[in-house]
């Protein structure tokens, strides 16, 4: 009787677990916890003032850009006290900008772990927006002071703030995915986020808005310029925070919500798709 062979191939491809792969982030869970956990204390601990930095420096651009755009530059404000405008936006923008820049270099900070054991490598990146979420939480406390200098009461618009957070936090997740995948590959990458990042904000309406930017164009450059995922964002928000005082273009929202879902599918599969070499070029 011919002896039955039990002989295997085992064979293990980063990057290609397939349908077990989103069950895979549900069981690394506390991994997820821990890197952002890690992240905080990295950020935090070692600094003189702590968590004070979170409200200083949206303090300082607040300053800045009410003197320079409020003041000298005359830009209407639309009735609403010129830094609750700025504040209303300069929040989502400096939550997207700050994970955009910090997922950049995710991967390549935790290298020593992505050559030595297995998890699902998404967590990496997403850990990095998870953290600036904490730094959004504390800033807002800047939004509720000035709010309350002003007396500035918010309408029943603000309970749609979570949503348009949501729709920044898509946006991070996104960019964040894509761009931390070709940090990896290509490292120079990392001085091209920083001209992103400062380029972004000249163009995205946070020392101004949208309204104001828009007519200097067409019509067709108006729905261009709502392709930028965060002018929707930070409609969303100066409408949620300021009310009737501020008008959110219906098209253009539409088109930066179409482009934030874009991003996001794009990012994953980009991400997903270079996974498996992660290990080999880091």
């Amino acid at each position: 009787m011919a002896e039955k062979n039990n002989d295997f191939d085992l064979i293990i491809e980063p990057g290609r677990i397939g349908k077990n792969y989103w069950n895979d982030i549900w069981k690394y869970r506390e991994l997820f916890l821990f890197l952002a956990w890690r992240d905080i204390l990295v950020r935090y601990k070692q600094t003189v003032i702590g968590l004070a930095w979170s409200v200083i420096r949206p303090v300082l651009t607040i300053v800045v850009f009410t003197v320079i755009f409020g003041k000298l530059g005359k830009i209407p404000s639309g009735g609403v006290p010129y830094a609750v405008l700025v504040c209303a936006a300069l929040l989502p923008w400096q939550f997207f900008a700050t994970a955009f820049s910090d997922a950049s270099n995710s991967l390549i900070g935790n290298a020593n772990m992505l050559t030595k054991i297995y998890f699902p490598r998404l967590l990496v990146p997403a850990s990095t927006v998870i953290v600036n979420f904490v730094d959004f939480l504390i800033s807002l406390c800047i939004l509720i002071g000035l709010m309350f200098w002003y007396q500035y009461v918010p309408t029943w618009n603000i309970l749609a703030l979570p949503l348009f957070f949501s729709l920044a936090f898509l946006t991070a997740m996104g960019a964040g995915f894509y761009v931390a995948a070709v940090n990896v590959k290509y490292r120079d990458f990392k001085y091209i986020v920083p001209f992103v990042v400062q380029f972004g904000l000249y163009i995205t309406p946070v020392g101004f808005t949208s309204a104001y930017f828009c007519q200097f164009f067409g019509e067709t450059g108006k729905l261009i310029y709502y392709m930028n995922p965060m002018v929707g964002v930070i409609d969303g928000f100066r409408w949620a925070i300021l009310g009737n005082n501020h008008q959110i273009f219906m098209p253009g929202l539409l088109i930066s919500i179409s482009v934030t879902f874009i991003l996001l599918i794009f990012g994953l599969w980009y991400f997903r798709k270079m996974e498996k070499s992660f290990a080999d070029v880091i």
